[in-house]
């Protein structure tokens, strides 16, 4: 049986509405709409009926969804009802806010470890840390079954660490060096860079005159 594959605006607007969710349950809404769903994240209420139907019949025809029950099937489409320990290479100012960053650990990214290759920058941070040498780090992503990994070096030093992420045997990484990285095609590499962002407002300003 061939595999659906699915859109990736679809996966990221359920990340949306798995946050949405989440906060209308901590509100007490039991029942909620498309519609209701759709004006929270700016959404038409067609295209979130549609990227749901992807995953199968939720909700009631003529009631809605219910919250609590959708916002668990979202969390279990995104794998988020569990935890992913993660690491990051680079315990510069980026680094060191991502570790210290809660929004991580409430969504199930559980940084277990810092990584940098200055010595001065290693031991334990005061969120209880450690940062490691390089040289730890295959050990560490052994021992704690790590498959998500995070680069905030400098765009120099990003190349070699995606190889070694990579032989370590990680295959999902977040780059925040504004450089384009290579890797086999067995591995996603996710680039945000901040600076492209930034262009878009400054153009689009620009454009208004």
């Amino acid at each position: 049986m061939k595999m659906l594959k699915i859109p990736e605006p679809t996966v990221v607007r359920l990340s949306l509405y798995s946050r949405f969710l989440n906060q209308a349950s901590s509100k007490g809404i039991d029942i909620i709409s498309s519609d209701e769903i759709g004006a929270a994240v700016g959404i038409p209420s067609a295209q979130v009926r549609k990227d749901l139907s992807y995953f199968g019949e939720f909700g009631i025809r003529g009631v809605g969804y219910r919250v609590k029950e959708l916002g668990a099937q979202v969390d279990k489409l995104l794998c988020v009802n569990h935890t992913w320990p993660v690491i990051i290479v680079g315990a510069g100012h980026l680094g060191m806010a991502m570790s210290s960053y809660r929004g991580l650990q409430d969504r199930g990214f559980n940084v277990v470890a810092l990584f940098d290759s200055d010595a001065k920058k290693q031991g334990q941070l005061p969120n209880g840390l450690p940062v490691l040498p390089l040289a730890q780090l295959n050990d560490t992503v052994k021992e704690q079954g790590v498959k998500i990994g995070i680069i905030t070096v400098p765009p120099a030093a990003a190349q070699r660490v995606c190889e070694y992420l990579i032989d370590a045997g990680i295959d999902s990484i977040i780059n925040f060096a504004p450089t384009v990285l290579s890797a086999p095609p067995h591995v996603e590499v996710r680039n945000i860079d901040l600076t492209v962002n930034l262009e878009v407002l400054s153009f689009n300003l620009g454009m208004r005159g």
